[in-house]
């Protein structure tokens, strides 16, 4: 037996997507809760009551706030940190003028490495413990980050963008993709906590050739995910639609090189056919919903209602740079304002589902994350209600559903008092 570590204090995970269940469905809540950790793994939960005399003998660290999973980032992209906040244009311009130069210089394996460094720095710093992440095209950009990831023990899923069709400077080959991903997956995945992912930037950055061999991949590696993007912008829609006019719709596009399955996740999906929803929903591929980064570039408001109707997975991404903060939980309000926006209501709790265990579900990593269940790795967060003086007054004496709604809305990276990874302090706001 491992050393054993408890804590103790307000806990909650929803450990399943309360949409559709009786109220408090779906949550699992302690006002007064103990986690026992063994080796970074879940060994107990429960109220303090009950499991305080079996666990006597262990060590006791008491947290002061609100325990919740680790947030799961499921579209983000580390490149482009740095050009966060860039004035103008909606996605394929913005494309053009802000990220492919800034990409380029990705091609610098020390570059790479650095702002892999700042990159990890602001996921813990947020509270996010794992995320599915984009890289560049260029091989060192995917090395860069899988080592700094390796080195914080973070549960992060990338790979290299495959893009043969991209500007000078940022594109690749059939056959440099097929020998690069192939090196990169015999070399990190599986390694600690790391994944690979199959990553084609988009439709039009890649040849029939190029989708082709990504769908070879993705048959080819059991274990890997499909990550790339989907129906973001209309004018981007308009393109696919006009190089493919064979195709159904933009969904097909994809399909048609085997790149819809139970391990493709689409980041954006906010222009959808029923045919789209149907379909993703039977194949059991999801949705990483970004609703910061479709505001910010005008490209409209995902349709919870349509993707439920059809039981699509969500989860919930950033995507910087085009997102506007690293918070998830500024991410889950504006998630909730863009259903308000189809007149559509998403509960505090849900939010919080797609940002924890339903991301981890679209991750396909649901056993190992996201609800602080039993058997899970010990990735939890702890948020201060009382951060701001704002938050503090709007918080006092408020229920557990409406502080957490309170968080969501004004809340941000100084909410975040610690993040722990695998039972071990990553971050604390007072160190």
């Amino acid at each position: 037996m491992g050393k054993l570590h408890a804590f103790r204090g307000e806990m909650l995970s929803v450990d399943e997507d309360p949409l559709g269940l009786p109220e408090g469905a779906g949550l699992s809540y302690q006002a007064d809760g103990l986690l026992v950790v063994e080796d970074g793994v879940i060994v107990a939960r429960g109220d303090y009551a009950s499991l305080a005399t079996r666990f006597a003998d262990v060590r006791v660290t008491v947290l002061d706030g609100l325990v919740v999973p680790g947030f799961v980032d499921a579209h983000v992209h580390y490149p482009q940190m740095d050009r966060i906040a860039s004035h103008g244009e909606q996605l394929l311009d913005w494309l053009e003028r802000h990220i492919f130069p800034a990409e380029k210089a990705f091609s610098d394996p020390a570059h790479a490495s650095a702002m892999a460094q700042a990159f990890l720095g602001e996921l813990l710093r947020h509270g996010t413990t794992s995320a599915l992440v984009f890289p560049t095209v260029h091989e060192s950009s995917v090395d860069a980050l899988f080592e700094a990831a390796l080195a914080r023990n973070m549960r992060i899923a990338s790979g290299k963008v495959l893009m043969d069709l991209g500007p000078d400077g940022l594109k690749d080959s059939v056959e440099s993709a097929r020998a690069e991903t192939e090196a990169l997956i015999a070399r990190w995945a599986g390694r600690g906590r790391l994944s690979y992912a199959i990553t084609p930037r988009f439709a039009l950055t890649s040849s029939d050739a190029q989708l082709a061999l990504a769908g070879e991949l993705l048959a080819a590696h059991p274990d890997v995910l499909l990550h790339t993007h989907l129906a973001e912008n209309r004018h981007e829609c308009a393109a696919v639609a006009a190089r493919f006019p064979d195709a159904a719709d933009y969904l097909d596009v994809y399909d048609r090189f085997g790149l819809v399955a139970d391990r493709s996740v689409f980041a954006h999906g906010i222009h959808m056919s029923e045919r789209m929803c149907a379909r993703m929903g039977q194949s059991g591929a999801g949705i990483a919903v970004c609703p910061s980064s479709n505001l910010f570039l005008g490209s409209g408001f995902f349709n919870f209602g349509q993707a439920d109707r059809h039981g699509v997975k969500l989860g919930l991404g950033t995507d910087i740079g085009a997102g506007t903060s690293f918070s998830m939980l500024y991410t889950q309000g504006q998630a909730y304002q863009a259903a308000l926006a189809r007149e559509e209501r998403l509960d505090p709790f849900r939010a919080l589902y797609l940002a924890t265990a339903g991301s981890a579900r679209l991750l396909h990593i649901e056993d190992k994350v996201g609800a602080l269940g039993v058997g899970q790795e010990a990735d939890f967060v702890v948020l201060d209600s009382a951060a701001t003086p704002l938050l503090a007054r709007r918080c006092a004496g408020a229920g557990l559903a409406e502080r957490l709604f309170a968080m969501q809305i004004l809340g941000d990276d100084r909410v975040v008092s610690q993040t722990w990874i695998l039972g071990e302090c990553a971050w604390d706001r007072n160190v």
